[in-house]
């Protein structure tokens, strides 16, 4: 039995940011391999990530009046996609099937779990927050193309600060309380109000950088955001 079980909610934006990231996925499989060695189990929730946004303006380009369900269900399509990728690429190694339902654990000798998004009405965050309830975990780790969470839109705002820690309090105000379907937010507010109620901690890193996931899996020090 694995001694640790950690949720990762891996972007799309990781796996397939324009094309697929074959140079991202080469780095990634030995890295979660090597710690599966040291008796941690993974739960992978896949993301959307820009092959969900392109059929999402796809559809509102041809009809404006397009029902944010039927957007989320395109978006749940493309995570599938992107979890058939990932389970792919850990062979026997894996999960047989893909977790088609994130709030019921499995029972399984495999230690690499493959989920992507579930149900319309929040994006593949919030399955991380309910596999990580339903695995027994206690920290969701969410692996995208930011750094740090800052105080504000770093975009927009010169002034912007990156923060190292927050409390749910704030986090849920920076990130609101409605989903939008592909919405560039640093996590699902969703997700975010049901990981605050089950009092969890959310991990924010840069999924690129291996070195640095690499220190946080060892317990090391790590770029990036503790919120909770």
């Amino acid at each position: 039995m694995p001694n640790k079980t950690l949720v990762m909610s891996l972007g799309g934006s990781l796996i397939a940011p324009d094309n697929i990231d074959i140079n991202f996925l080469k780095k990634f499989r030995p890295l979660i391999l090597n710690f599966t060695k040291k008796g941690i189990r993974f739960v992978l929730i896949c993301g959307g990530g820009n092959t969900c946004r392109n059929y999402n303006q796809a559809a509102l380009a041809v009809n404006p009046k397009v029902k944010p369900r039927d957007l989320d269900w395109m978006g749940i399509a493309a995570t599938r996609l992107n979890a058939e990728l990932i389970s792919a690429i850990f062979g026997d190694l894996a999960y047989e099937s893909i977790l088609d339902n994130p709030s019921r654990p499995v029972k399984t000798k495999r230690q690499i779990i493959v989920g992507a998004g579930y149900l319309p009405g929040s994006s593949s965050d919030k399955d991380a927050v309910l596999a990580a309830k339903a695995f027994g975990a206690k920290t969701v780790i969410n692996l995208s193309n930011i750094a740090y969470i800052y105080d504000k839109d770093p975009k927009k705002y010169k002034d912007a600060k990156a923060r190292k820690k927050m409390t749910w309090k704030e986090f849920l105000k920076l990130v609101g309380t409605k989903w939008v379907p592909g919405a560039h937010v640093p996590f699902d507010p969703i997700a975010s109000a049901l990981a605050a109620k089950g009092k969890m901690k959310l991990v924010v890193m840069k999924g690129s950088d291996m070195d640095n996931l690499k220190r946080f899996l060892e317990g090391g020090e790590f770029k990036g955001t503790v919120v909770g």
